[in-house]
């Protein structure tokens, strides 16, 4: 169980008072050293945000102007967050693009832009958190059958989630973060061996368990968590 020192602190502070003590514990709460981690999976197509020994893993297959991935977000993104960021859950991300229309469009630009945001820059790295919620303001601000937004827009929902300076201006250069043609084509092949009857988004799909999760139950992140 990993514990911030600011917990340590709060709890030092409490037991003092409950046996009548007056000393100030005085210091200034540090972060935890042992933040969520923010990687590529091995195939270089998914984006893993938590730690690796998590004892609940899921994967999530997801189209960036899928209203039903947009309502997900909405329900649970909040409990992914807290999840990944103690260390209870690790989430891979894995885009598809089949609603543009065209190469390079709303789909093919918002998932390039989550491989942005995984990349060190300068120094600089989000975390698993923070990444989770850049996920929920970039499906929260969709823009089905438009433009989507903007990298300079893109760049202003990583700041809001958190991430680093340098991160989000990495998002606002549109570089190249992943081959979209590639990484499309291997999640969706991935995507179909899960469910060859209903290949669709949001899919969310436990390994260790070879499942497809029915995350139209309320209640099913918090019994994957407690499994």
């Amino acid at each position: 169980m990993r514990i911030s020192p600011a917990v340590v602190v709060f709890t030092i502070v409490l037991m003092l008072g409950t046996v009548g003590c007056t000393k100030q514990v005085s210091g200034t709460a540090q972060p935890d050293p042992n933040r969520a981690p923010l990687e590529l999976s091995e195939d270089g197509y998914g984006v893993v945000a938590g730690f690796d020994d998590a004892p609940a893993t899921i994967e999530i297959f997801t189209e960036p102007q899928c209203s039903h991935c947009a309502d997900l977000q909405a329900d649970f993104g909040d409990q992914l967050a807290y999840y990944i960021g103690i260390g209870a859950l690790k989430v891979t991300y894995r885009p598809v693009t089949f609603l543009d229309e065209e190469a390079g469009g709303h789909s093919a630009r918002v998932s390039n832009a989550l491989f942005l945001a995984a990349e060190e820059s300068d120094g600089q790295k989000a975390t698993g958190a923070q990444f989770q919620r850049f996920v929920q303001e970039l499906w929260a601000n969709q823009d089905p059958g438009g433009p989507g937004p903007t990298d300079d827009e893109m760049a202003d929902m990583a700041k809001q989630a958190g991430m680093p300076e340098n991160v989000a201006s990495k998002v606002a250069s549109g570089d190249e973060g992943v081959d979209v043609t590639e990484m499309d084509d291997a999640n969706f092949e991935y995507l179909f061996e899960i469910d060859v009857l209903d290949t669709g988004t949001p899919t969310v799909y436990d390994p260790a368990k070879d499942e497809k999760l029915d995350i139209y139950d309320n209640d099913w992140l918090n019994k994957l968590i407690q499994s």
